[in-house]
């Protein structure tokens, strides 16, 4: 861990412009190491319904089995890239 007392001493010894930069990105470093909220989904929601908001569900047209279809599809669209080697 840090020495509180030498760091304090340095950051006294910057203009005080310096030292409120330093405050806003302490600020901005609590902020974005911050533990995240609780989940606020009620418990009776589905995961489809807890994810819909996001605005990733429906946002890529694909085939309505491709998740038991998938290698298949990978493989026609590697050779069909691909098949000129």
């Amino acid at each position: 861990m840090l020495d509180a007392e030498r760091f304090s001493q340095e950051v006294a010894a910057l203009p005080e412009e310096a030292q409120r930069l330093i405050l806003e990105f302490v600020s901005f470093l609590k902020q974005r190491y911050a533990p995240p909220p609780p989940s606020e989904a009620a418990p009776n929601q589905s995961l489809y319904q807890q994810f819909q908001p996001s605005g990733l569900i429906g946002c890529a047209s694909v085939d309505t089995d491709l998740s038991t279809t998938y290698k298949q599809v990978l493989a026609d669209q590697l050779n069909d890239k691909y098949d000129h080697r």
